[in-house]
């Protein structure tokens, strides 16, 4: 199961899973948590005959999506009759001197933090917090279920059947139980590395006592040697470090594009005393980082980072892929031509059309900056930097894509268009 996003680190929806067939003898969850799940779901009913019908309900897909709150967990279960029966379970979360009892004994091990993020649950975690009195996995009689179907059994089939789907969810993140007893992911994280922090602290030994200086001696007159010249610039950016996959961690792939990024403008800052991306809107910025990738062919890399830009600039993949043409083709320039439409002064764009009817091409039709020609297959598009910027469509679809090198002659850019 993956989650869809939610609003905030409170609220986790996750998608339904396809049927599967698991024997009655099987365990319903791998970890050992989950199977914890299990057993206290077991213990509430006193009907093994619910619980086996529940079981069969998860096993041929009948959970739908599953939403996680503190405190409940509830799903649309699809039984016999066309509309969903709405099935939910409760639990209680923890209070706040829980929470710092529970947070407290993570920050003591920082094996057990480390745990976390590769998603398990330690046994020494849960026995530290249980004998704290913060009992972190349920009991039957923890867990409060109710559904919208006439059937009153404690539980019945359709809160069982999405209760064993929800000790898969348990399987794959623990964080998933955390969040059941009200915290969530990213914020139990921050405050556990704050808690890291200050318990470090506490362990280090002090500092040894820095010895003073008199006053005097401090602002005498002293000689200083000159600063050694700067070293020579090297003609490329270095290259940047590698960064590991850990748990928990930033995409390695992402930080190595960032860095590559900062390197290449850095070393242009150092050479010409220029930034080469002041001015660049959020949109400009998130081409030009696509339009750098290899244009061999989209890897599977390229295409996460072509959805990545296009989600954070509230585009499509294929806005940004005849963006990223359009910017190889000329830059912002290019791109400013691809997306703005204007009204050019007289002079060389009048002169275009006599220049192609001299050249033997049919009479283009004009709109505002651009020439279109009759069959609708090419148009040439005039910047504001006084060059033509060829586009091609198919017949009739009126999908212009940027082909070609801009030429400041209308024919010559007309001629690199049919030719390429």
């Amino acid at each position: 199961m993956r989650p869809r996003p939610g609003p905030d680190d409170l609220r986790r929806t996750f998608e339904a899973v396809p049927p599967r067939t698991s024997r009655d003898d099987e365990p319903f969850a791998d970890s050992w948590w989950g199977r914890a799940w299990v057993s206290a779901l077991e213990s509430l009913s006193m009907d093994g005959g619910r619980l086996a019908r529940g079981r069969a309900y998860a096993d041929s897909g009948k959970v739908a999506a599953i939403t996680i709150t503190p405190g409940r967990v509830v799903a649309y279960v699809h039984g016999s009759r066309p509309r969903p029966y709405r099935a939910e379970l409760r639990l209680r979360p923890f209070t706040d001197p829980d929470w710092n009892t529970f947070l407290d004994a993570i920050a003591a091990h920082p094996g057990h933090l480390a745990a976390l993020l590769g998603k398990e649950m330690p046994h020494s975690l849960v026995d530290t917090a249980t004998g704290a009195g913060v009992r972190l996995l349920p009991a039957g009689d923890d867990l409060d279920p109710g559904c919208s179907c006439p059937d009153h059994g404690r539980p019945c089939k359709h809160v069982a059947a999405f209760c064993y789907q929800t000790a898969r969810l348990l399987d794959a993140d623990p964080f998933v139980l955390l969040l059941l007893r009200g915290r969530g992911e990213r914020e139990l994280i921050e405050e556990l590395g704050r808690r890291n922090a200050a318990h470090e602290a506490r362990e280090r030994p002090a500092a040894p006592a820095t010895p003073s200086v008199p006053a005097r001696e401090a602002l005498a007159d002293r000689y200083l040697p000159p600063l050694p010249a700067p070293l020579p610039v090297q003609p490329y950016p270095g290259e940047s470090p590698s960064y590991p996959s850990l748990p928990g961690a930033r995409d390695p792939l992402a930080l190595d594009h960032l860095a590559t990024d900062a390197a290449a403008r850095a070393h242009t800052l150092l050479t010409t005393g220029r930034d080469p991306l002041a001015g660049l809107t959020a949109w400009q910025d998130a081409v030009r980082l696509a339009a750098s990738r290899p244009t061999a062919g989209l890897t599977a890399t390229t295409r996460a980072l072509y959805r990545e830009l296009a989600y954070a600039t509230g585009r499509t993949t294929t806005d940004l892929a005849r963006a990223v043409a359009a910017w190889r083709q000329g830059g912002a320039a290019g791109l400013a031509v691809l997306e703005i439409p204007w009204d050019p002064p007289a002079g060389p764009f009048d002169r275009a059309r006599p220049a192609l009817a001299a050249a033997d091409f049919p009479r283009f039709q004009p709109w505002r900056n651009r020439l279109t020609h009759p069959d609708g297959t090419f148009q040439l598009r005039f910047g504001n930097d006084a060059r033509w910027y060829g586009y091609e469509s198919e017949p009739g679809e009126d999908d212009w894509w940027p082909r070609a090198a801009p030429d400041t002659d209308p024919v010559g850019a007309l001629m690199e268009l049919v030719g390429s």
